[in-house]
């Protein structure tokens, strides 16, 4: 994305393999893209998470992770109290759907247009906050010191 660079020289990405979007201002389908081309062709699935919800922890992943193991579905998705949110898994199937993608929002389409694809995985919590602003970040931080 936009500021590609600087995340690299500030964040220790370990094992990690990052991968960029260069098509970033054609909003998050480009992502999809970037990161569906990315993926080892074996791939059974790909799950989305957003960059700025740190909320979205281990735990959680592994919660739809660990549905979709179960019973594979086409998508599956965190329920924060009957509230939809990431992260969100998509099967092999779906992967040229959303590689055709274009615009921000639009895989929330697809859930829209085929709710019989779709399981959620209820969670007892909010809906992790999005952290868009220094002030969210500081929200945030207060919040995770709290906590501990």
């Amino acid at each position: 994305g936009r500021a590609a660079e600087e995340i690299r020289r500030r964040v220790a990405f370990g094992r990690a393999r990052v991968v960029e979007n260069p098509a970033f201002g054609e909003g998050c389908s480009s992502s999809y893209r970037a990161g569906i081309g990315a993926l080892d062709p074996r791939a059974e699935a790909v799950m989305v998470l957003l960059g700025d919800q740190p909320g979205v922890d281990r735990a959680i992943i592994e919660r739809v992770a660990e549905d979709w193991r179960r019973d594979a579905g086409r998508i599956v998705l965190a329920s924060y109290r009957g509230k939809r949110g990431h992260p969100i898994l998509f099967a092999r199937d779906l992967f040229d759907t959303l590689v055709g993608l274009r615009g921000d929002k639009a895989a929330w389409k697809i859930l829209d247009a085929h709710p019989e694809w779709v399981r959620e995985v209820p969670l007892d919590c909010s809906l992790p906050a999005d952290v868009d602003t220094w002030a969210d970040y500081e929200a945030a931080r207060a919040e995770a010191e709290g906590d501990r």
